[in-house]
């Protein structure tokens, strides 16, 4: 294969980008063939946005927290002082 220097190189690729047909890849290829039998379901641009689910206060997730933290040390200090004996 003979080498080419840059200024061939770049007519070729503006040769390339000129063409008045370029083929598509072989994704589209492959999407139009599937949706040429199966077309998929129309779908909006954006979706309908999820409705709200209204969340649980800040006290109550600080609550269940600070109360699992005191049953931690509850824990340890009972298993300590079983140890002791």
């Amino acid at each position: 294969m003979p080498v080419q220097d840059d200024g061939e190189r770049e007519f070729d690729l503006k040769w390339a980008d000129d063409a008045e047909h370029k083929e598509p890849s072989a994704r589209a290829r492959m999407l139009a063939a599937q949706w040429k039998e199966n077309p998929p379901d129309p779908a909006p641009f954006r979706a309908a946005p999820e409705p709200v689910v209204p969340r649980r206060s800040s006290w109550v997730s600080t609550v269940i927290v600070l109360g699992c933290v005191a049953a931690v040390i509850l824990l340890l200090g009972w298993a300590q002082m079983r140890s002791t004996y």
